[in-house]
């Protein structure tokens, strides 16, 4: 009869274990609503499709720029410290998979007292065994287990999973960036490059003025202020040439650095005007922005996590039932210490622990657990509301720097044909060396500023890439 009430005791003891492990404290969480356009705006495509959903090395074809970008991701510092951070994650999610186990120790104690002769522990020892000292030798398992009721546990494991998530998509996002930064890099060293053809073309023409000058000074048409000018723009232009030569070295050895390389020069085989706008830069809508960019997926995944501390801080003020069990052997006497049966020992407890006054620790974790949560919401939205802004940013810069390379390149035949006729008016003696001079000059800044146009122009689809989430995949 007493067995049987033992086992229905035990029974009804399990079931309701599994019935409030069934508990779960805390909401679930639901993505905050989000303030987002139908579309980026007016110029962009308003189809689900998205050039971010292209793989790098399909949207930027250039087998050198790949070279690069490849390295990159091979040996960037950053990333590769990201990714680290990816495998500390990892082992965390496996480690959390054990929480739900009991947690078993072996211990082995030798102990030996000596009370004071004038105790009445002293005086015992002596008239019971003997003895001024006693021993005491034990070897044992001990087992301790949480019976997860409130879904603490199972919180802690969601926490560890959204982190290695976390860490996973900071790894993304690094490296999105990093494919931007690269390709942007490499189309401002094609536009250096660029700029300091146009400046030694520049100087010869330049050059060859200063001749002109010198002959009609000697022929008594011309003067020496005439020379003196001449020759001044064609100082000015020289000066470029050294101060290209210095910036294209700057950035080679930040490319160099940028992909894990020793700084250094960088072999290339291509020019700024190899390269072109894509046709079609398609961007998606913006609620599939979201869920790709990896910044704002990251951003997310602090928010769910925020979500589950709450129910973790909020178990923690409920009733924990702990289990804990052990057994070994144990003995007095060093040589009796495996006498067995009479060495073992055995012992089992259950206990149920209600926090009641904690002077308002647990409250007060409950109550900043909501207020980071809070925080963490506002984090998503701000860094939602920042990428639609940056794809925004860019899809403005990629129309407008259309319409300005178009009126450059037009001001760029204008000059040239200017800088051609003011040479020969000056030849005829029908214009002055100001005019020549004045005509070079601007054809010289109008040729520098649209190769700069080029190159953001290209910086801008890159943005634009990299905004929508491209680059990591």
């Amino acid at each position: 009869m007493i067995h049987r009430l033992n086992r229905k005791s035990y029974t009804i003891l399990l079931l309701l274990i599994v019935f409030l492990s069934a508990c779960r404290l805390g909401k679930e969480y639901q993505r905050p609503q989000l303030e987002l356009p139908k579309q980026f705006n007016a110029i962009s495509f308003s189809d689900t499709s998205s050039i971010a959903d292209i793989e790098w090395k399909k949207f930027f074809t250039n087998t050198e720029l790949q070279g690069l970008i490849e390295k990159g991701i091979s040996y960037n510092h950053d990333l590769l410290i990201a990714i680290k951070r990816i495998d500390i994650a990892r082992l965390q999610v496996n480690q959390s998979k054990a929480l739900a186990l009991p947690q078993v120790d072996l211990l082995l104690i030798g102990q030996i007292s000596r009370p004071s002769n004038n105790s009445l522990n002293g005086i015992s020892l002596k008239n019971f065994i003997g003895k001024s000292y006693v021993e005491n030798y034990s070897a044992g398992v001990n087992l301790s287990w949480e019976a997860d009721i409130w879904g603490k546990i199972r919180a802690q494991k969601e926490i560890a999973l959204t982190e290695y998530l976390r860490t996973t998509e900071a790894a993304k996002a690094v490296q999105t960036q990093l494919v931007a930064d690269i390709a942007q890099g490499f189309f401002n060293l094609l536009m250096l490059d660029k700029q300091l053809d146009i400046a030694r073309k520049n100087l010869l023409l330049s050059d060859s003025f200063v001749v002109a000058t010198r002959l009609l000074k000697d022929a008594g048409i011309g003067n020496a202020l005439g020379v003196q000018q001449a020759e001044s723009q064609k100082q000015a232009t020289a000066l470029l040439i050294p101060q290209l030569e210095q910036s294209i070295a700057l950035q080679e050895n930040a490319l160099q650095v940028l992909t894990g390389q020793l700084p250094g020069s960088i072999t290339r085989g291509t020019s700024l005007n190899e390269f072109s706008i894509a046709a079609d830069l398609s961007t998606g809508l913006p609620l599939a922005m979201v869920s790709r960019r990896p910044d704002v997926r990251s951003a997310e995944l602090t928010l769910i996590s925020a979500n589950a501390e709450i129910g973790i801080a909020q178990a923690n003020m409920y009733p924990a039932l702990s289990i804990t069990a052990g057994g070994g052997l144990e003995s007095f006497k060093s040589s009796n210490w495996f006498n067995i049966p009479s060495s073992l020992f055995g012992l089992a407890a259950g206990s149920i622990a209600q926090p009641i006054f904690r002077r308002r620790e647990l409250r007060t974790r409950f109550e900043i657990a909501k207020i980071e949560r809070e925080q963490s919401v506002i984090q998503f939205r701000q860094s939602t509301l920042q990428a639609v802004g940056e794809v925004s940013d860019a899809l403005v810069q990629v129309q407008k720097l259309e319409s300005q390379e178009q009126i450059a390149e037009a001001q760029v035949d204008t000059l040239k044909r200017a800088v051609f006729n003011a040479q020969l008016l000056f030849k005829s003696d029908m214009a002055n060396y100001l005019e020549v001079i004045t005509a070079q000059s601007n054809s010289l800044e109008v040729e520098l500023g649209l190769a700069d146009i080029r190159r953001q122009q290209l910086n801008a689809m890159v943005e634009l890439y990299r905004s929508l989430g491209g680059g990591w995949k």
